[in-house]
């Protein structure tokens, strides 16, 4: 475990932690816990006696939750640990569909219980079930929702459902104060409730898995390196990318067949490059997300049509929607060096072993932004890691 960076606390805590994952989210609540109780060690308080400070110190702080279902497939949530004056933080991770449930006795063509995968509607509900499960005990409820539940169904553009923002008003009434998600797809949307909403970016991260991949070998200068948007509505993630580390930006523009919709969106017909000449760079194309993968790929093709040297693609979330032997066929064709996604949603096991996936741990980042909530700290440092780039680049001379 990397060495935890931590700064001096100027308040006494909110309440006492407590982390409560669903189902699905277990191993990156525990990798969250095990860096904050890393962190915890290295604090020198000075009233941990004080009982502003009971039950500072643990060795655990993910509490025990049971979800049962009955037979219909109906659940519900069982708290086993008292959560009195806690300061919860659910961890839900809505897109997990490892997570299997069982419904009136169904069997597969073997005659098996029948294993359903639970749906993100599944998930949502779940995480509801906790917060109802709470009853008024604890004194603070907060919500890690790494990839925004409903996230793209973010607007309105005719006759349809606001499933986002309709999800978030019912975490607001539910009692929750703070969510915190990562990257999303737009964080506008927040507009729509009056808690704490923040959208963690993991550009520090991704940055610093991409130069551990080439042996730091990678330089950022203008004539070396570009960055690349795969759309128009991923401009401000690239623009920020681009300014950071000092480099030329470009993009991809979606042409799209308005006249049909397929799977709930207008078919792409088309990627139209707009940007400066590329051939012989180093490409670095950033999302939010990867979700069938046909997008991704079309536009690194396009652009070792153009002569690009290396491609790496940057995606908060890999979702793999289609699988992954599309991306293991394009790989051996040379349309992409490496793919970096992160650990905020599930990754499965296939994933994780393909020569040409790279894998981006944030449960660290994640750790100290609790423990910064939980003393009621800032968490900006968090939300623009400028400094902390700019330190990283100089430290390895990737200028």
């Amino acid at each position: 475990m990397e060495n935890v960076t931590i700064k001096e606390l100027t308040n006494t805590p909110r309440g006492k932690l407590g982390l409560i994952p669903i189902r699905g989210s277990e191993a990156l609540a525990q990798r969250i816990n095990d860096y904050i109780v890393a962190c915890r060690q290295e604090y020198e308080v000075a009233h941990q006696d004080s009982i502003f400070f009971h039950g500072y110190h643990k060795e655990n702080y993910v509490l025990n939750v049971e979800f049962p279902r009955f037979s219909t497939g109906e659940g519900k949530c069982v708290i086993n640990d008292s959560i009195r004056g806690y300061d919860l933080f659910i961890i839900a991770d809505c897109f997990n569909y490892s997570v299997t449930y069982h419904i009136y006795d169904l069997k597969d063509a073997e005659g098996k219980p029948l294993e359903v995968p639970m749906s993100p509607d599944n998930h949502f509900a779940d995480l509801k079930r906790i917060i109802s499960a709470c009853a008024g005990k604890a004194k603070r409820i907060n919500v890690i929702m790494p990839m925004l539940y409903e996230g793209r169904q973010h607007k309105r553009s005719m006759r349809e459902s606001l499933d986002c923002a309709m999800a978030l008003r019912e975490l607001e009434g539910l009692g929750v104060e703070n969510i915190i998600t990562f990257d999303a797809h737009d964080p506008r949307v927040q507009n729509a409730i009056g808690i704490g909403f923040e959208s963690v970016s993991p550009t520090y991260q991704m940055i610093k898995a991409l130069a551990r991949s080439t042996n730091n070998q990678i330089k950022f200068q203008p004539d070396r390196t570009m960055m690349i948007s795969p759309d128009e509505g991923g401009m401000s993630r690239c623009v920020y990318y681009s300014q950071v580390l000092g480099i030329n930006l470009g993009m991809f523009y979606k042409r799209r067949d308005y006249t049909k919709v397929v799977n709930g969106r207008c078919p792409i017909t088309a990627h139209e490059f707009l940007g400066a000449n590329v051939e012989g760079m180093d490409v670095i194309v950033a999302d939010d997300m990867i979700s069938s993968g046909d997008s991704m790929i079309d536009v690194c093709r396009q652009l070792k049509n153009l002569k690009a040297g290396r491609i790496f693609v940057f995606a908060t979330f890999g979702l793999f929607s289609s699988g992954l032997e599309r991306f293991d066929e394009a790989y051996k064709e040379g349309i992409f060096d490496k793919i970096f996604t992160t650990n905020l949603i599930y990754v499965p096991e296939a994933l994780k072993q393909r020569e040409w996936y790279g894998y981006v741990d944030m449960s660290k980042y994640c750790a100290l932004i609790i423990n910064a909530l939980n003393h009621d700290e800032t968490v900006s440092p968090y939300l623009n890691p400028l400094k902390k780039i700019q330190d990283y680049i100089e430290l390895y001379d990737l200028k």
